[in-house]
C-alpha cells in the first residue's frame, strides 16, 4: 500500500514540474497587494517603514531572525513585498484587480464582491434545483450566488479580515458541513454568512510572518471560493468538492519574495467543528520562481469520518500554472495554463487505501480513497485583453465517495443511505467559457459546462430502496412530485428542504415517490462578477 501511494505522490511531482520563460514583466509594490495568497494586510506594506524606523524595540521573532549587514549593523532597509516583482494577475484563483481598492486607508482596506448568475440546465427539473454544485444552486432564474464584503484592518502590526456573505452560497456551502450535527448550536446558522473572519499579528521578519485565528479560505483545488478570480465559473470536481474554508490556526511564512509556507491547525476538512477529537493538520507551499511560473502544492492530514474515530485522512493536491504567451499586440496576446492533480486516502475503522482482502471474507477492507485530476487552458484576445476564453476539465475517482457533494432535497436521503465503505463515484467534466472585461474589476461570462457520472454503486446493494439511480437532477427534480415544498402528494406532505442542519424524512413516509436522478447533465451560464 505504501508504495503505492510513494507512486501516486511522485507522478503528481512529476507533473507539477516544469520550466518557462517569457517577456512582459511588470514589478510594483502594489501588484503584491493583489496576489489572494499575498494580500496587502499579509505584509503591513504601510506599516513595515514606520515599524522599522520608529526606534521600538524589536520583537522576539525579530529579534531571533534580524539581518545584519557587513558591518555588523542591523538591516534598515523593508525586505521586499512577496511576489512583488513581477504581475501575477493572469493566474487562475488569483485576483486581476491592479486598480486601488475602493477604501484604502491607514487603517481598512475594503473588498466588495456581487457574483449574480442565470443558469439553465438542458435537464430541465420541474423545481428548479442544481445538483453537485457549490457555485450554482437554481435553473432558470437570476440568483445572487454570493453578495461579500468587508475588508482588512490593519493597526500597527495588528491585522484582522473580515468578510461577510450573502446569497445562495451562504446556504449552499455550510450544508456541506457534516460536523455541525455533532452537540447543539447549529453551527451552520451561526457561520453561514461569513466567509472569512479572522484576525492576528504581523511580524517584519524575512519578507513577512502572519499568525492568524479564525475562519480563512482554503485554496486546495486551486479555484478561488471568489469567482472574479477564477478563469471559469462551475469548477471542476477536483476543486468543488475539496475544501472552501478552514476554522483554525495558521501561519504564513515568507523566507524569501518569490516563496510562502502556510501551517494549519484547524479544526477539520472545511468544518466549523470537529468530527472526533484530533484536529486537522496542514501545510501549503506556494513557489514563484519568476513572473510566468506559479507552483502550489497542499497536504493535509485529519480524521474527519463521523462515527469512525481511528480512521485518518490524507490528502495531497498539487498545482502548476504557466504563461507561455505575453505580448503587446496580436489575436493572442496572453496564454496560460494550469494543471492540478490530488490524491487522497483514508485508513482504519473498516477500510484501506486502496482496497485489501477478498470481498465478502472478514479481514475485507473497502478502497477509500480520492484521485482527481483537471487542466484549463486561457487565452486573452487582442492588444487591450477585453475578451478572454477558456476550455478546460477534469475527472474524479472516489470510492467510499467521502468527497461527493451530497444532492440536495429529497435525494439527500438516498444518497446518505447508499454511502459509506464500499460504495464507488467516477465522474469527469468539460467547460468552455467566454468572458468580457471592460475593466479589470467587472466580468461578463458565458460558459457551457457538460458533466457525466460514468459510476455510482451503492455500500450495500441489497438494502432495499437504497440506490441512486443517478446523480445530478432530472426533469422530475429532487423536491417533490410538483417541484414545490408547500403542496401535498401521495404518502403526505413534501416541505423538506436542504437548507440547513436537518435531516431528509425517511423513504417510508413518501408514499412511492422517488427523486429524478439522471447521470449527466449540460447546461449554459451567464454571471455577472463585479469587484471594488
Amino acid at each position: 500500500m505504501l508504495k503505492r501511494i510513494i507512486i501516486c505522490l511522485c507522478a503528481q511531482l512529476a507533473v507539477c514540474y516544469g520550466h518557462a520563460q517569457d517577456k512582459g514583466s511588470t514589478s510594483g509594490a502594489f501588484l503584491a497587494m493583489n496576489q489572494n495568497t499575498t494580500t496587502k494586510t499579509e505584509f503591513l506594506t504601510k506599516t513595515d517603514s514606520t515599524v522599522r524606523g520608529s526606534g521600538a524595540k524589536p520583537g522576539f521573532l525579530q529579534r531571533l531572525f534580524k539581518k545584519k549587514d557587513t558591518a555588523g549593523i542591523e538591516a534598515s532597509t523593508p525586505a521586499s513585498a512577496p511576489f512583488a516583482f513581477g504581475d501575477f494577475s493572469w493566474l487562475n484563483g488569483q485576483s486581476r484587480k491592479t486598480s486601488p481598492p475602493l477604501i484604502d486607508s491607514k487603517w481598512f482596506t475594503s473588498d466588495v464582491t456581487f457574483d449574480l448568475n442565470f443558469t439553465h440546465s438542458y435537464n430541465d427539473p420541474i423545481d428548479n434545483t442544481v445538483v453537485g454544485s457549490t457555485a450554482l444552486s437554481r435553473n432558470n432564474e437570476l440568483q445572487l450566488s454570493f453578495l461579500g464584503f468587508g475588508g482588512d484592518i490593519h493597526v500597527n502590526n495588528v491585522r484582522g479580515r473580515v468578510m461577510m456573505q450573502y446569497g445562495t452560497r451562504s446556504t449552499v456551502v455550510p450544508r456541506n458541513d457534516g460536523s455541525s450535527y455533532k452537540g447543539q448550536y447549529d453551527l451552520q446558522t451561526i457561520y453561514r454568512y461569513i466567509s472569512e473572519a479572522y484576525a492576528g499579528y504581523h511580524w517584519d521578519t524575512w519578507h513577512g510572518i502572519n499568525l492568524d485565528a479564525g475562519i480563512f479560505m482554503s485554496y486546495i483545488g486551486l479555484f478561488s471560493y471568489n469567482n472574479t478570480e477564477n478563469w471559469g465559473y462551475q469548477p471542476s470536481y477536483t476543486s468543488d468538492n475539496t475544501p472552501w474554508f478552514f476554522n483554525g490556526l495558521r501561519l504564513q511564512t515568507f523566507p524569501t519574495d518569490k516563496l510562502k509556507v502556510e501551517l494549519w491547525l484547524i479544526n477539520g476538512w472545511q468544518s466549523y467543528g470537529t468530527f472526533n477529537h484530533s484536529p486537522g493538520l496542514g501545510f501549503s507551499i506556494y513557489y514563484r520562481p519568476k513572473e510566468t511560473v506559479d507552483y502550489v502544492s497542499n497536504f493535509y492530514y485529519g480524521k474527519d469520518d463521523e462515527g469512525a474515530p481511528h480512521r485518518y485522512r490524507f490528502h495531497s493536491d498539487n498545482s502548476y500554472q504557466l504563461r507561455y504567451i505575453n505580448r503587446k499586440h496580436g489575436f493572442v496576446t496572453k496564454a496560460a495554463f494550469s494543471i492540478t492533480g490530488d490524491i487522497g486516502i483514508e485508513n482504519g475503522d473498516g477500510v484501506s487505501p486502496f482496497g485489501s482482502g477478498l470481498k465478502g471474507k472478514a479481514d475485507y477492507k473497502p478502497a477509500q480513497n480520492f484521485i482527481s485530476g483537471m487542466i484549463y487552458n486561457r487565452l486573452w484576445l487582442g492588444d487591450n485583453q477585453k475578451f478572454a476564453v477558456t476550455v478546460g476539465g477534469g475527472y474524479m475517482h472516489n470510492p467510499g465517495q467521502y468527497l461527493v457533494l451530497a444532492p440536495t432535497g429529497y435525494a439527500d436521503t438516498l444518497f446518505q443511505n447508499q454511502t459509506g465503505p464500499g460504495s464507488t463515484f467516477d465522474a469527469w467534466d468539460y467547460s468552455a467559457s467566454l468572458d468580457y472585461m471592460p475593466k479589470d474589476n467587472i466580468t461578463i461570462k458565458c460558459e457551457f459546462v457538460h458533466r457525466k457520472v460514468n459510476a455510482i454503486s451503492p455500500a450495500d446493494a441489497s438494502a432495499p430502496g437504497s440506490q441512486l439511480t443517478g446523480y445530478f437532477a432530472g426533469h422530475g427534480g429532487v423536491t417533490s412530485p410538483s417541484g414545490y415544498t408547500n403542496t401535498s402528494g401521495p404518502g403526505g406532505a413534501y416541505t423538506y428542504a436542504s437548507n440547513g442542519a436537518s435531516i431528509a424524512p425517511p423513504l417510508s413516509s413518501w408514499g412511492g415517490w422517488q427523486p429524478d436522478m439522471v447521470n449527466s447533465e449540460s447546461r449554459i451560464i451567464l454571471a455577472l462578477l463585479v469587484r471594488f
